[in-house]
């Protein structure tokens, strides 16, 4: 495992003395990221990809209630996990952490072992939990990512695009005469083509908030965050289908292709997510209407 894909600590404490305690503890094992405050913290929790939190539960201004409280308010750090460490420890203050979610409490002074066992097991769920949800976003056929995933991501970016300005690509993808294909060679060749297809258009979605998702059959969406030469993009995918070879005599080219219906989405427009779908659908209808294998592209940004 290298440094970057270690899970990553948050250690915070008012005092200087606790956070270097805590992060000569797991430097070795983890990467430690440390705050000094509440605020600090929320920031942080915010701009880093966190897999657990050692809060301080008494701090000036903001202590760690404020802050746990704030955490699971927020949808992109509801699910922290948060460890309070603490001196004193009535039964009451243990109670009020873990209804706000906190996940377990560690004492002062620190006992080295069974802090470390208690932040690995902890670290071992998350792992867990990650895995879990990674695979509940998945296809589980081509592996891409699945309906449920395209659906918060196209929520996300038509979200962005309102802060940003800047149009992103919406784009159907559909495997022409694929039910003559399957009839022809079977449903396992039909898998194996679908897996090819898939490969080439998770090529096309490198950047970080690109998706291509298997939005259902032999269906295919790709969410690009730019509609820079969307419609070039998507002729590269139909060339690329084309160029794998793939046999299928019931076409009437010979060979397996994709039709592709897409959209450029504008600020206006992305704030009517349905009809975004709707018109990439369409556009999608009058390939296949006009022979297939070709791409049409509506710009709403211009």
């Amino acid at each position: 495992m290298t440094a970057a894909d270690r899970p990553t600590i948050l250690v915070v404490d008012d005092e200087r003395i606790n956070r270097c305690v805590l992060a000569d503890l797991f430097q070795n094992e983890y990467r430690v990221l440390l705050a000094k405050d509440g605020p600090t913290a929320l920031r942080r929790a915010v701009d880093e990809k966190i897999s657990l939190i050692l809060l301080d539960a008494s701090m000036p201004e903001m202590d760690g209630y404020e802050v746990l409280r704030r955490l699971t308010a927020d949808e992109r750090t509801r699910n922290i996990g948060v460890i309070f460490v603490t001196g004193q420890i009535e039964d009451e203050d243990e109670e009020r952490g873990l209804l706000l979610g906190a996940v377990d409490y560690i004492t002062k002074p620190i006992r080295p072992l069974l802090v470390r066992a208690r932040v690995r097991n902890h670290l071992k769920l998350v792992h867990q939990r990650e895995e879990l949800e990674r695979l509940s976003l998945q296809d589980a056929l081509t592996g891409i990512s699945n309906r449920r995933s395209f659906d918060h991501a196209f929520e996300q970016a038509c979200r962005h695009i309102e802060r940003s300005g800047v149009p992103f690509g919406l784009a159907m993808i559909d495997v022409d005469h694929f039910k003559y294909y399957n009839d022809r060679y079977g449903h396992g060749a039909g898998d194996e083509a679908l897996r090819k297809v898939a490969h080439v258009l998770a090529a096309a979605a490198r950047r970080p908030y690109d998706l291509v998702a298997r939005y259902g059959g032999e269906e295919f969406v790709l969410l690009l965050s730019s509609g820079d030469n969307f419609i070039g993009m998507l002729e590269k995918i139909r060339a690329e289908v084309a160029l794998l070879g793939i046999v299928h005599e019931a076409s009437e080219v010979g060979h397996l292709t994709v039709s592709c219906g897409g959209v450029v989405a504008s600020v206006e427009s992305a704030r009517k997510p349905a009809d975004l779908l709707a018109q990439a659908d369409n556009a999608l209808y009058q390939v296949k209407k006009n022979g297939r294998n070709a791409v049409l592209v509506h710009d709403t940004s211009k």
